[in-house]
């Protein structure tokens, strides 16, 4: 069982009491989070409420409980992984466009942890069953590199590095539309969007500060190649803000335009280098991993297009 508390600040005043918890707990979905007002799981100001209608007060104390999750036993799977680092405490993966990293309802086989789970004999304990070793997480269809903990040590560690925005993570995009700009920033909070729940949204209330730094690499006649620097991680992050500026990302079939060009198979997004101080060693250490070649072939067309 787990208990969150939040106290209510003024801009979220007069918002209902589900949708303001599913804004503070993005993990959980809107419908079990009303699932839980009504059997009690929910008080205010120390009282019971099941109305989930409840419109929220400044400085309205809200405490939350959420019931441990319902133990599932995660099979090791012999799937093949690309393993570019590895030690006693932790690992460096570059995870593959299609592979889900973690177990979640109706897809609890062919993910990352089924594989690290045959790799590894220990993981990380911290996130519990079905995330174990799991410090952060890439979407399915965004390719590249992950850090993943086999000790909790190391996972408080990494952990503690990304809450303090130190770690340097690198991404590849390509992007519709010609960038002008040579370099920008863009700082634009990040949480659920308001009428999708599938989706993350720029937005005024309920959102997350969210920065993303890029560098324009190559200009194509109707895209651009960038290099994205996170110095935070939300969720869906890159694909989001590049959206709010009009510059989707190329073969993103949610943030993008509905109609692709390309036969793709998800976003052109590659995690392409990662850096972080060792949670126990206490070096500093950076991988790169190489574009994919769906990627590749992709930037010699349009290469081939303007020469």
């Amino acid at each position: 069982m787990d208990i969150q508390k939040f106290i209510v600040d003024e801009v979220d005043e007069d918002t209902r009491l589900d949708l303001y918890l599913s804004n503070q707990l993005v993990e959980l979905s809107r419908s079990y989070i009303q699932k839980l007002i009504e059997k009690g799981k929910v008080k205010i100001n120390g009282n019971v409420t099941k109305i989930k209608k409840y419109k929220v007060m400044e400085n309205d104390q809200i405490e939350i409980e959420i019931p441990a999750p319902e133990v599932l036993k995660i099979e090791p799977e012999n799937i093949p992984i690309e393993i570019v680092y590895e030690d006693d405490d932790l690992l460096v993966v570059n995870k593959p466009q299609g592979m889900v990293v973690h177990p979640a309802p109706g897809n609890y086989h062919g993910t990352l942890v089924n594989a690290l789970m045959y790799h590894c004999k220990n993981l990380s304990s911290i996130n519990g069953v079905i995330r174990p070793g799991i410090v952060h997480r890439i979407d399915k269809d965004t390719s590249g590199l992950l850090m993943v903990a086999k000790s909790d040590q190391a996972h408080k560690g990494l952990a503690e590095q990304l809450k303090e925005h130190s770690i340097n993570r690198r991404y590849i995009a390509l992007v519709h539309g010609n960038i002008k700009e040579e370099k920008g920033t863009i700082s634009a909070p990040i949480g659920r969007h308001p009428v999708d729940r599938l989706k993350m949204a720029v937005v005024d209330r309920n959102g997350k500060d969210a920065t993303t730094h890029f560098t324009v690499l190559k200009r194509f006649k109707e895209y651009t190649l960038i290099e994205a620097r996170l110095e935070t991680g939300r969720t869906h992050q890159i694909r989001v803000h590049m959206a709010y500026i009009n510059h989707p990302l190329v073969g993103d079939p949610t943030y993008g335009p509905k109609k692709q060009k390309f036969r793709l198979n998800g976003q052109m997004l590659h995690a392409k280098v990662i850096g972080f101080v060792h949670p126990i060693k206490g070096e500093y250490m950076e991988f790169t991993s190489d574009l994919p070649d769906y990627f590749k072939n992709l930037i010699k067309i349009l290469d081939d297009k303007i020469s």
